[in-house]
């Protein structure tokens, strides 16, 4: 098929990588413009531009697709489908009518739980068992498209981003049979009943509020690594929380329970598995107790 190819993270790469290898021609990849980072604010090309030029393919990247222009150019490359992973950039109508069969989403969610922008992430903080990929043909509302395949896998203990990479690879295969099976997937529409909405995660999440139950407070850690991360204050220390387990006790929250650093939740406690002080490595609860004392009673906030 002629595909335009339209995604700018990590997550994206695979999908691209995958519908390559399997000798579609791909016309152009769409992704978000080139952004300052790094200690020099440089502008960076984003992962999906880093792969299609290695791969020879023609990158644009407009701020918007709502001008009548960019529309037609878009319309003009006379693709058959276009594919979206991540992208970041809302397509008008007229964008998505242009290629022949519309375009295709790979989503980071079993639809319709979790439509929106942070799905992996909600996931994982709202403690669902088990999470998927599906691919949807896309219309003008947030994730509500007919959906056309859907492969599930169990979340276990991943954090975000392991749980990233696993479902990239799954949505890359997944998307690469179902244009090859096109023909006999069926679109079936969502039940909008059942939707519910991930929004995209507000930094301040990330300050741990330790009058949440235990088992809410053991999933932040992996729910917001690696990014913005889980914290909380140690006398007056910022100290992340990169992995933590449940533990027997109770107290007021916050309250450190006893020499092996639990900790009260506002039901239950947990223990940290692996934390990080701010400016020194990640290290194991056994490290951080002999660089830093914390007496039973402490309160953290």
């Amino acid at each position: 098929m002629r595909i335009i190819f339209m995604g700018t993270p990590d997550f994206a790469v695979p999908a691209l990588e995958a519908l390559h290898a399997a000798a579609h021609e791909i016309v152009c990849v769409y992704t978000q413009p080139p952004r300052p980072a790094g200690r020099g604010k440089k502008l960076q090309p984003s992962p999906i531009q880093k792969v299609a030029e290695q791969l020879g393919i023609e990158v644009r990247h407009p701020t918007s697709l709502k001008s009548a222009e960019a529309q037609a150019e878009f319309a003009a490359l006379g693709a058959d489908v276009a594919v979206v992973a991540a992208y970041g950039l809302i397509l008008p109508q007229p964008v998505l009518d242009a290629p022949r069969l519309g375009c295709l989403n790979i989503h980071a969610s079993i639809l319709p739980r979790w439509r929106g922008a942070a799905p992996i992430h909600r996931a994982i903080l709202a403690g669902d068992e088990v999470t998927g990929v599906t691919i949807m043909q896309m219309e003008a509302g947030l994730d509500t498209g007919p959906m056309l395949a859907t492969v599930r896998t169990p979340i276990d203990a991943k954090t975000t981003g392991e749980l990233t990479e696993e479902l990239a690879e799954i949505g890359a295969q997944l998307m690469v049979g179902t244009l090859r099976d096109l023909a006999i997937h069926k679109p079936v529409a969502q039940d909008d009943s059942a939707a519910t909405y991930a929004p995209k995660i507000d930094k301040a999440e990330a300050r741990i509020d330790w009058t949440r139950s235990a088992e809410e407070i053991e999933r932040l850690p992996r729910g917001l690594a690696p990014f913005p991360g889980a914290w909380f204050e140690l006398e007056g220390e910022r100290v992340k929380l990169l992995r933590a387990e449940l533990a027997q006790g109770s107290g007021v929250p916050g309250e450190v329970l006893d020499e092996d650093f639990a900790i009260a939740c506002g039901s239950g406690a947990i223990r940290p598995v692996r934390l990080q002080r701010a400016g020194k490595p990640a290290m194991d609860r056994a490290d951080f107790l002999r660089g830093r004392t914390v007496a039973k009673g402490t309160i953290l906030s």
